[in-house]
């Protein structure tokens, strides 16, 4: 079998050591799943040795981790903490942080962009309810996926071994009555929320406090982020679907959209360098 170099159809792009690099990065966070250095090869065309150096010192740096049979590398700390305080900078401000302006204007409840951080899901931006009656959880909160809508969609996406590795090695605690503390239970409601499109966190994580949260459209097929509205249940149900998913749905086609222009500019202006 002929072994494509490095340039050919090869993810790995750059004009200096540094962006390969950070291409080879990228390649690994791209997937759901540990890779090996064999994997890596074929989709690169890389030597191996060239390969294994890199592996080695992102390794070393805390930018990857590499499995206990010494094989299979996946994302490091030091990455994903750089990757999840880039996204909460960028969101504070700007034409995301007007999205959700709209939202919760359209809505009048706090409206939240959110991404999957390990067993928890974090709170990238925040936009508060005028209203006095709220809860308080800021841009950088953390919630646990078992028992938050966004976590369900999030986790939805991954391959059955990888959701079950992510959640299946600790207990899903329990923060109020109505939290899935079950690992099937929980897998029947990320099927069916999969399903129907959206998902529910019904008084789950705070009693009194109801969610609804939509998928952001990604641009390679699956979604890093959601959008969602959260109130209290004094003022938001779980029978207010056809009331709060046609805003939460423009929202988020809003927010792939802005998303799609960023990256256009971006590639034009890799191309005109």
């Amino acid at each position: 079998m002929a072994v494509k170099s490095a340039g050919e159809d090869s993810p790995i792009t750059g004009s200096s050591p540094v962006l390969r690099m950070f291409s080879l990065l990228e390649l690994i966070a791209s997937k759901d799943e540990f890779v090996s250095l064999q994997m890596l090869a074929r989709e690169t065309g890389l030597p191996k040795a060239t390969l294994h150096r890199m592996l080695t010192n992102f390794v070393a740096e805390g930018l990857l981790v590499r499995q206990t049979d010494k094989r299979l590398y996946g994302t490091g700390p030091r990455l994903r903490v750089f990757a999840e305080t880039l996204l909460v900078n960028a969101t504070q401000s700007g034409a995301r942080h007007s999205v959700l302006r709209s939202l919760v204007q359209e809505l009048g409840e706090t409206c939240n962009i959110t991404t999957l951080s390990g067993a928890e899901v974090l709170y990238l931006d925040r936009v508060e309810t005028s209203e006095l009656l709220r809860f308080h959880l800021g841009a950088g909160s953390r919630v646990p996926v078992h028992c938050s809508a966004s976590g369900k969609l999030l986790v939805g996406q991954l391959s059955d071994s990888t959701r079950r590795r992510l959640l299946g090695h600790a207990p899903l605690q329990r923060f109020t009555d109505a939290t899935i503390t079950d690992y099937d239970a929980l897998e029947e409601e990320v099927r069916r929320s999969k399903e129907r499109g959206f998902a529910v966190d019904a008084e789950e994580f705070i009693p009194g406090l109801v969610c609804f949260a939509v998928l952001v459209p990604g641009s390679r097929g699956r979604s890093s982020q959601c959008v969602a509205v959260q109130g209290p249940s004094l003022r938001l149900s779980t029978d207010d679907a056809d009331r709060v998913l046609p805003a939460l749905r423009r929202a988020a086609e809003a927010l792939q959209q802005i998303e799609s222009e960023s990256r256009t500019a971006s590639y034009g202006k890799r191309a005109s360098a």
